[in-house]
């Protein structure tokens, strides 16, 4: 929250367009005392992010000034999701924990049910949660695609795909004769999905099926995607869902999955899945739910009826370093 203050005072900006003012300066232009000003910024000196002038006076950018703003503006949505979906809600973990519930999300907004119900009524849990989602989703698509086979012609179905843009990236991505994508997701999403595809000169060949996947998940598809979804479940919906989907698949056809996991040796420090996601998915989102190892998730598809034919983790070392999910690939067969 420090580091968050910092920006959102303005007082990283000042530094980098005007280099060596002091904290009655930087004060003065945030309209904050000079005193708290220096409170904030001893930890940014510590940690190297600021370096202060020997004699204690003017401040300048140190570790920040090599961060490029495309990146910078990449670690502030993370940092904006942990403060509005997270710190607050996470008061009430031990509490969600028990009851199976997002205690936070009633306690503090009134609202029953999960974080993805909430976004609808509450402007600053939708700006914070799709502002990062999208951006999330457009930097590990072009991976996802150069992965996956989907077909001439084939028929798609992108589960639970929100508004539509993982549907417009598939059809981008995969382009040809014949291919259609369907966003399949709660009805509410429809209008918008719509204006999306529409606005991408892709109406023709997107469409939208509103619905529950709980309920019915459309039949006749040649690949069902999953992406950015099944980690919000424990294992039985997890199991319902998979279920769902290989009744939705022609003889023979194949789900591509994206999902965060967790390393096969849990101790590994190069994966920082394991210190968001458990608290954010039991306390901020959903009440349950969370990442599984690889083969785990492996395991999941083959008790569902499915052949697994890649199962794929992301290189954590192209991966950059203010990202905290690391992804991985499943794809599988129908067996019929």
């Amino acid at each position: 929250m420090s580091l968050m203050s910092c920006f959102e005072l303005g007082l990283f900006d000042q530094l980098r367009t005007t280099p060596g003012l002091t904290a009655a300066e930087l004060g003065e232009r945030a309209g904050v005392k000079p005193d708290a000003v220096e409170q904030l910024l001893f930890l940014m000196v510590k940690e190297g992010f600021v370096a202060q002038d020997t004699d204690g006076g003017g401040y300048r950018l140190e570790a920040l000034a090599e961060v490029a703003e495309k990146d910078l503006g990449r670690a502030r949505a993370y940092m904006n999701l942990i403060k509005v979906t997270a710190l607050r809600q996470l008061f009430y973990l031990t509490e969600s924990a028990r009851t199976g519930t997002v205690v936070g999300l009633k306690e503090l907004y009134g609202a029953e049910g999960t974080l993805y119900d909430a976004v609808a009524d509450h402007q600053d849990l939708n700006d914070s949660w799709l502002t990062l989602m999208n951006t999330v989703t457009a930097n590990i698509d072009p991976w996802f695609f150069s992965q996956v086979d989907i077909p001439e012609g084939a028929r798609v179905l992108d589960l639970a795909g929100n508004t539509g843009l993982g549907a417009i990236h598939t059809y981008r991505h995969k382009a040809s004769d014949g291919l259609t994508v369907t966003t399949f997701d709660l009805p509410e999403k429809e209008s918008e999905a719509l204006a999306n595809f529409k606005a991408a000169g892709l109406a023709e060949h997107l469409s939208f099926i509103g619905g529950n996947v709980f309920e019915s998940i459309p039949t006749g598809y040649d690949i069902v995607l999953i992406k950015h979804f099944l980690d919000m479940f424990d294992h039985d919906d997890v199991a319902k869902i998979l279920t769902g989907v290989h009744q939705s698949l022609n003889p023979g056809g194949q789900v591509h999955i994206l999902v965060p996991v967790y390393p096969e040796d849990i101790t590994d420090t190069d994966n920082y899945n394991v210190d968001f996601f458990p608290a954010f998915f039991i306390g901020c989102t959903m009440g349950q739910g969370g990442p599984q190892k690889l083969s785990v998730y492996q395991q999941w598809l083959e008790e569902a009826g499915f052949k697994v034919t890649k199962a794929i983790t992301k290189d954590a070392s192209e991966i950059p370093p203010d990202v905290i999910p690391v992804q991985a690939i499943l794809c599988a067969t129908k067996v019929a």
